[in-house]
């Protein structure tokens, strides 16, 4: 995904970036995921970490399940 301001974000602003476009995110989430693996993409910059915006939309949208109609939909693949 290509954004206009495609910055830099710290991991709070990163977590209120995410949640803000629906996917709602803390900073502890983002710490953990940084310690056990499956977040996002992350850089650091000395001890500070930073997530490209880019980055974080494409995670969350990673973690979607693919579009259904009921909620029973796609419970064959699921096992």
């Amino acid at each position: 995904m290509q954004l206009e301001d495609d910055g830099l974000l710290g991991r709070e602003d990163a977590a209120a970036f995410v949640t803000a476009r629906g996917f709602k995110t803390s900073k502890r989430t983002l710490e953990k995921f940084a310690c056990l693996g499956g977040g996002p993409i992350m850089r650091s910059w000395g001890r500070r970490v930073l997530y490209r915006k880019s980055d974080l939309i494409a995670w969350a949208e990673s973690r979607l399940s693919p579009p259904r109609r009921h909620t029973s939909e796609g419970r064959a693949n699921a096992a």
